[in-house]
């Protein structure tokens, strides 16, 4: 059996070139105690891998060279390492592998994770879709729940809703039973009430935060989630109610008042919501959607396009 895999990697941080993101040869991971080896089929592309290339989370998580990009990946159990239990060769699993330092990731043709990063794929997924939706689904769930208490009867106004976070936030929020007003670009409106937005609204409206409070209970709003690096939270966080929740995920120190519960949110691995996101799927109530696909060669074009921050839906990496 051959010693080596395909991967993207990178050996220093930079702008995203061809010459940067390289694809070649590296030593193929061994699984050991407590780990299981997977054949990757399917690694999501999130606007964070792009930023980790470029350097811009260094300072947070620590890095070793050569990089392997990529925390999100759908593939199959090849081997599992000693005291490895929960599952056995040949199973499809699906996961967000973000660990403690950076240098394994899922571009690449194999992975060694711990048993306890990993959950059943979802059945009624594609392995493309399934490699989709590890990231952008734990990062909408703990958003909403964790650090949003978002109840039944409740309005959320999504931020940037037509992503691969936004995408799943609104379907996330409408199976809980809330009013949920989402906040993108007009040629995304079909898309998000297709996955049960109440409302739409263009985010470049002049007028943005009068055509919210129409929308909202009684003008006001139970939990704002941002999920954009735009202007509309500062023009709409005052219609925040006493004691609402505002999250994001992309400004940890927002313009707020002191009578709102703010939580800024990097996601967590988290096998157990992960299966229930699976059951979720598999019951007819979450889709994901994947608009693009590359080869694993074609990596550095993936991040380039993730890192417009307009696309719709998910990318993936297909190694």
């Amino acid at each position: 059996m051959s010693q080596t895999m395909k991967a993207a990697f990178y050996e220093g941080f930079g702008e995203l070139t061809d010459e940067q993101i390289k694809t070649g040869d590296l030593q193929k991971p061994e699984a050991g105690e407590g780990e299981v080896l997977i054949r990757i089929r399917a690694a999501g592309v999130n606007p964070v891998d792009a930023y980790a290339a470029m350097g811009m989370l260094k300072d947070a998580i620590p890095c070793h060279f050569p990089l392997i990009p990529g925390w999100d990946l759908a593939g199959v159990v090849e081997e599992t390492g000693h005291a490895a239990c929960r599952f056995k060769k040949g199973d499809e699993v699906y996961a967000y592998g973000r660990r403690p330092e950076l240098q394994h990731g899922t571009f690449a043709e194999y992975i060694s994770l711990s048993e306890a990063y990993l959950a059943k794929k979802p059945t009624k997924l594609s392995m493309n879709e399934a490699g989709a939706l590890p990231l952008v689904g734990l990062t909408a769930w703990q958003a909403l729940y964790d650090a949003g208490k978002l109840e039944s009867g409740q309005t959320v106004m999504i931020i940037g809703a037509s992503g691969g976070v936004g995408s799943v936030a609104i379907q996330l929020a409408k199976h809980t039973g809330a009013r949920v007003i989402a906040i993108a670009s007009e040629k995304n409106h079909a898309y998000m009430k297709e996955l049960g937005a109440d409302i739409t609204l263009d985010y470049s409206r002049d007028d943005i935060a009068d055509a919210v409070k129409d929308a909202a209970d009684n003008g006001k709003l139970d939990l704002i989630f941002d999920c954009s690096r735009g202007d509309v939270l500062s023009k709409t966080h005052q219609l925040l109610k006493q004691g609402g929740h505002l999250v994001s995920i992309t400004n940890s120190k927002p313009e707020r008042r002191d009578d709102v519960n703010f939580k800024y949110v990097f996601v967590e691995p988290n096998a157990p919501q992960l299966e229930k996101m699976a059951r979720l799927v598999d019951e007819g109530k979450l889709r994901i959607e994947v608009t693009k696909t590359y080869p694993l060669d074609k990596s550095a074009e993936a991040l380039r396009d993730i890192s417009k921050l307009h696309t719709k839906g998910k990318i993936v990496i297909t190694p």
